[in-house]
Formats: C-alpha cells, sequence, structure tokens
C-alpha cells in the first residue's frame, strides 16, 4: 500500500465519490479497476491513473482491481503481464486478491454477445475493412447501411457460431454492434464487437479463434466484477455511449459509471505504446527500461524514487481538459525528493591528478564526511586523503577568469570536508596539456576551517588516487530534441536528440562500493546517480537520475 494517499487534493473525481458513497450508491461501496493491456511496458502516463485509481479506491475503504486487458493475443506477452505487476508494487500499490483477465471472461462474453443477436441488436458483417471505410460514412457525412444488416436473427446466430468454430479466415468477417449509422458520434455507427483472430492466446492457449473488441470487452469487465467507477483517460470520452448502451441493451442492474479524466503527457517525451515498442525493437534504445524512456522500468533504473512520481503525479492534479507538463517540473519533483533522502558522495567524473608535494608518500587522513546534511539522522563516513588526489579538470584554470575561484596558479581552495591546499605548479605533455597539478596543503586546515581565521572562496570535492575506484557514469540527457516530438506531420524518429546519451570514465571514493544495485545518492556538485544494474566488481556503473540544476524554480519565479 502507498506511504500516502496520492491524489489527496480536491478533485472532481474525487467530489463525484464522495457524493456517491453520501447517497448510498452502490450500497456506499467503492470498487475500481486499472486494466492495462498487456502489449507493452507502463510509462509514466499509466502511473497517473494508477495512483488514481488506488488511491481513490484507499481513501474510501474500498478495493481497486488489477485487470490485464488481454483481448488481442498478436500484441500480448507474458513478459508485458509480468512487467506491469513488478511497477504497480514498486510505485508502492498492493491489488491483493484481486487480479483478474479479461480472458477469464471469455465464454460470458460469447454468451453476451449472443444475447445481442437474439434481440436484434447484433449481426455479421462480411465486409472488408477497406468496403467498410465506405459505409461508414464521416464527421459531416451519415453512413449507410452495409450488405447484410438485415440478416436474420437465425442467420447470424449461425455465422457467429461458425465464426468461434474456425470455419472463416482472419478478417473474413465480424459481429457488429446494431445501433445507427447515421449517429453524430461514429463510434456509434454499427461497431465491430468481434473479429476472428486465429492466433494463440497466452492464457487460453489455441481455445478461441474469435475475440472481443475493446469497446466491447471493458464495460463488460466492469459489469462483471461489479466496479462502482470506470476511471478512464479523455480518449474514452466519445466511447462512453457505447459503453452505457451495451449495458443498458444487456439489462445489467446497477451497472458501472464511465468518468474521464485528462491523460498525462510530457515535454521531450512519447507516450505511445507504438512508438516507444518502435524505439525499442528498432534499437533507438537498449531496452524498455533504458534510462531515458519515460517507462517505469526505465525511470526505476535511472533512479527515480516512486515516492517522487507519486507525489509529481499529485502535483499535477486531475482535470478535464488534457495538458502537457514541463519535464522541468517532473525533475525538480524527483530533486526535492532526492534533496531530503539521498546521501552524499564524492566523485570525479574528468579527472586530473593533483600531487600534494609537501605529503609523506605513506600518509593517509580518515576525514570525516556527512551523508546528508538535510537528514543528520543518516550519519558521517570516512574519506581517505592522501599525497595524490583526483580533481575535476573545471575545478582548475591556468590561466584563470575573473570570478573564478576555484583552483588556478598561487590559487587556495578549500577540499570539501579536507584540507585547504594552493597550487604550485603542473606538469605538461608534449602536446602542453597538463598531465598533473602539484600543491601544497595547511595540516592546520583538516576538516575545512583555517585557525588563523582565513577564508577562501572554493570549494572543490576530489578523491584519492590510491583509494579510488573505477566508475563508468551514464549522462542522460532528453531522448528528443523538441518538446513535442512528432507534432504536426514531422517524423519523430528524426527528432531523437544524438547526445542523450555520454559516457564517462571517472574514479569514486571507496564508500561507493558498498552501496547497492539500484541506490541512488548525490555526487557532490555533480548531480544525482544510480548505481546500475550493469555493474561489476572491477567498475560500477552509474546513471545520471538528474541534475543539480533545477530550471523549474527559475521559471517558477
Amino acid at each position: 500500500m502507498a506511504e500516502e494517499t496520492t491524489n489527496s487534493s480536491s478533485n472532481f473525481i474525487r467530489e463525484m465519490v464522495k457524493a456517491d458513497v453520501a447517497a448510498g450508491k452502490h450500497g456506499g461501496r467503492v470498487e475500481t479497476r486499472f486494466p492495462p493491456e498487456p502489449n507493452g511496458y507502463l510509462h509514466i502516463g499509466h502511473v497517473k491513473a494508477i495512483c488514481l485509481d488506488f488511491g481513490i479506491a484507499e481513501e474510501f475503504g474500498g478495493v481497486c482491481h488489477l485487470r490485464m486487458d488481454d483481448t488481442n493475443p498478436t500484441k500480448e506477452e507474458v513478459e508485458y503481464v509480468e512487467s506491469i505487476k513488478n511497477d504497480i508494487k514498486w510505485l508502492g500499490f498492493d491489488w491483493q486478491e484481486h487480479l483478474y483477465y479479461a480472458s477469464d471472461y471469455f465464454e460470458t462474453m460469447y454468451e453476451c454477445a449472443v444475447k445481442l443477436i437474439k434481440k436484434g441488436l447484433a449481426y455479421v458483417c462480411d465486409l472488408s475493412p477497406e468496403e467498410w471505410e465506405s459505409y461508414k460514412g464521416n464527421l459531416t457525412v451519415p453512413g449507410k447501411n452495409p450488405p447484410g444488416r438485415e440478416r436474420s436473427i437465425e442467420e447470424n446466430l449461425d455465422l457467429f457460431e461458425r465464426m468461434r468454430a474456425g470455419e472463416f479466415p482472419d478478417g473474413a468477417m465480424v459481429l457488429r454492434a446494431k445501433i445507427d449509422m447515421a449517429s453524430p458520434n461514429i463510434t456509434m455507427r454499427d461497431p465491430a464487437i468481434y473479429r476472428i483472430r486465429h492466433a494463440h492466446h497466452h492464457r487460453q492457449g489455441d481455445k478461441w479463434c474469435i475475440y472481443p473488441m475493446y469497446d466491447f470487452a471493458h464495460p463488460l469487465e466492469d459489469a462483471i466484477e461489479k466496479i462502482t467507477h470506470s476511471l478512464c483517460t479523455l480518449e474514452f470520452e466519445i466511447h462512453r455511449p457505447f459503453y452505457d448502451w451495451l449495458l443498458e441493451a444487456l439489462e445489467w442492474e446497477n451497472p458501472p459509471k464511465q468518468t474521464e479524466f485528462s491523460r498525462l503527457n510530457l515535454t521531450y517525451t512519447v507516450m505511445s505504446k507504438r512508438k516507444l515498442l518502435e524505439l525499442v525493437r528498432d534499437k533507438h534504445v537498449s531496452g524498455w527500461d533504458d534510462p531515458r524512456m519515460p517507462t517505469v522500468s526505465g525511470l526505476r533504473r535511472r533512479g527515480i524514487p516512486p515516492k517522487a512520481i507519486r507525489k509529481f503525479c499529485e502535483l499535477v492534479g486531475v482535470t478535464k481538459f488534457n495538458a502537457t507538463t514541463d519535464m522541468a517540473f517532473f525533475e525538480y519533483c524527483v530533486r526535492e525528493e532526492l534533496n531530503a533522502e539521498a546521501s552524499r558522495y564524492m566523485a570525479v567524473l574528468d579527472p586530473v591528478k593533483v600531487i600534494i608535494d609537501n605529503c609523506a608518500d605513506d600518509f593517509v587522513d580518515e576525514l570525516d564526511a556527512v551523508n546528508n546534511p538535510e537528514k543528520p539522522e543518516a550519519g558521517s563516513r570516512k574519506v581517505p586523503f592522501a599525497k595524490e588526489l583526483y580533481i575535476d579538470r573545471a575545478d582548475f584554470m591556468e590561466e584563470p577568469v575573473k570570478g573564478y575561484f576555484r583552483l588556478a596558479p598561487g590559487k587556495e581552495v578549500r577540499l570539501r570536508y579536507g584540507y585547504f591546499i594552493t597550487c604550485t605548479g603542473v606538469d605538461k605533455d608534449a602536446d602542453g596539456n597538463i598531465t598533473a597539478i602539484h600543491a601544497t596543503y595547511d595540516p592546520a586546515t583538516r576538516g575545512g576551517n583555517a585557525p588563523d581565521g582565513r577564508k577562501v572562496k572554493g570549494t572543490i570535492h576530489w578523491v584519492s588516487a590510491k583509494h579510488a575506484l573505477p566508475c563508468e557514469a551514464r549522462i542522460y540527457d532528453r531522448l528528443f530534441t523538441v518538446e513535442e516530438p512528432g507534432a504536426g506531420d514531422t517524423d519523430y524518429l528524426t527528432q531523437l536528440n544524438a547526445d542523450s546519451l555520454k559516457t564517462v570514465q571517472g574514479f569514486m571514493e571507496p564508500a561507493l562500493a558498498e552501496i547497492a544495485t539500484g541506490t541512488t545518492v548525490q555526487f557532490e556538485r555533480q548531480g544525482y546517480f544510480c548505481k546500475d544494474q550493469d555493474s561489476t566488481a572491477d567498475k560500477a556503473v552509474f546513471n545520471r537520475t538528474v541534475a543539480l540544476k533545477d530550471s523549474w524554480s527559475k521559471k517558477a519565479k
């Protein structure tokens, strides 16, 4: 169960449920469901629905079902089923014993279709998809009745039974609801409710060769499970009339109510499962869990805490209007959580050696380093200091510009948790590149303070060369170069960011070797990084979760 009710702020869905409970509707019972199709991995857009479905149920003492909408065997895999379950648990939600599959209801759905035929409300249509286009009309032209719409009930029952028996090939015919070919709502113009698919189902095997369409299956699943509040994103609003028509036609007692809310969209990414699948299939990314992906598994691998994602969904809110949220705001939420919880360590990602000339070759000092100044209970650790160190190249300038307060010839800086050091010179190779920096340290400044009261403006991070461990840092940026990939007629693949991943080799303090895979920490002055599953005994691999710079708060001001 989540640590807190995610959608704690007021919204129109919460007020609706509150009113229903107060009025005793459904006996005061609240039962929601999250119904993913197992044809891909969950992404952050799904998380908003998950937080709402589970959060509403939890707040009103109800239950939320996890239901796999497995009605299309050509696109569904067990891998996706397991990933969905793992992601929801990782987010902090629990469906308890309420795990269901649409395929469990196939026989009931078939019987419902037969009932519609017997009531004269469904018929078998043998038009090809191309032929159907010429009959259904468009937004300004009403449809026209197709051939076969007036078949007898007996003939439709016979054809539908033969469809189930496997007598016809894929695409030969479909079963349609008989509603109104002139309806201004195109989805009500005799929508298909069953299709022929000679495909192996991951749970039903080869038992079925006809499968219900989603718009037909979804309201039946809700009704069978006695869902009270069916919460959907706005693209399903136009399908609600069929949802209500179907349950009324089947004379379902106390049917559920469908209510729509805005979906979650983020800048610099795509949320379409088809596009995400294409990115994975064509190897534009390393997989569904690539840290550049908006998938839950990608966010997890990147080191983003589930609490930060839930908080983000809460702050975005639940409305009736689609909008796109700035990625910088999501990163702000992540940074706020990590700033409070993540331990601090030192890592040098663009190393240059510093030799402390007045330090003995065998000298080692164990310095105290605070793990998290925002969290005193996190304690401290020891950081080794020795004659040779690594610092970042950006922290040294041979000819410093005005306002540069880091290390330079004749300049003094503070080593984080350590000593004051002063640069005395540099070593260069034949090409003039700096290979080492020479310095002296002041033993009286241990811990970063001078007894004589002198101050320095620059503080830099470092690691002991003798004790440092090699690390690889993967620096991730936005996957796309534009805020709305694919907008208009643009091919979204042409807008991929060629610099969305940069890999650098550096060194880290030895304490980082002890942290577990999946742990997110702050590399001081560098950003937040998560230890990746690719780490080995010889080299740790870290993914940058988010930079330290907060562009959102600057925008907000």
